[in-house]
């Protein structure tokens, strides 16, 4: 009986990822950047990078300022001039 559930063991996915070898090749590519690392990003360029931005999040008037003050830095001063010609 010992020998079924060993080999049942064996055939689990996670025993096979804990000692099996890796097949294929792994990408070259540097990871997708996630919408939160992209927050974090933010943050530090504003200055606040020490700040939870999830906590920052749920005051609405200052999540709101701080996108504004990402935006600002985002657009070129000059963006609007071509409507002036």
């Amino acid at each position: 009986m010992g020998g079924a559930c060993s080999t049942y063991v064996e055939r689990r996915g996670v025993y096979r990822v804990l000692v099996g070898k890796p097949e294929g090749k792994r990408s070259l590519v540097r990871p997708r950047r996630r919408w939160e690392d992209n927050i974090k990003m933010d943050l530090q360029e504003v200055g606040c990078g020490g700040m939870d931005w999830i906590e920052l999040a749920q005051d609405r008037d200052r999540w709101r300022a701080l996108v504004g003050a990402v935006m600002n830095l985002r657009v070129p001063q000059n963006a609007g001039n071509f409507l002036i010609s």
